[in-house]
Parts: structure tokens; sequence; C-alpha cells
């Protein structure tokens, strides 16, 4: 049988492109919030001093 016309996988490529950028992105969010949440703790340590 030969190979259905058009684009094959579509739908499964771009489900699977969103899961990653939606991976990629919580990624750097949580070391963005680690850092600030980090810079706050030292900031208050110094201040304490």
């Amino acid at each position: 049988m030969p190979k259905p016309k058009g684009q094959k996988n579509t739908k499964n490529k771009a489900k699977h492109s969103k899961l990653m950028a939606k991976k990629i992105n919580k990624k750097k969010k949580e070391e963005a919030t680690r850092k600030e949440k980090l810079k706050a703790i030292v900031n208050s340590q110094i201040n304490n001093k």
C-alpha cells in the first residue's frame, strides 16, 4: 500500500514540541525563582550583620 499523501505525524510533532517548550520554560522559571530566593536570603544575612 502506498503512503497517504500530505503531512505525516504533524499532530504528534506539534504536541511534542509544545510539551518540550513547556518543560524548558518551567525549568527556566524554577531556576529564576530559586536564584531570587537565594539572593533574598543572602541579602537578609548581609543586612542583619
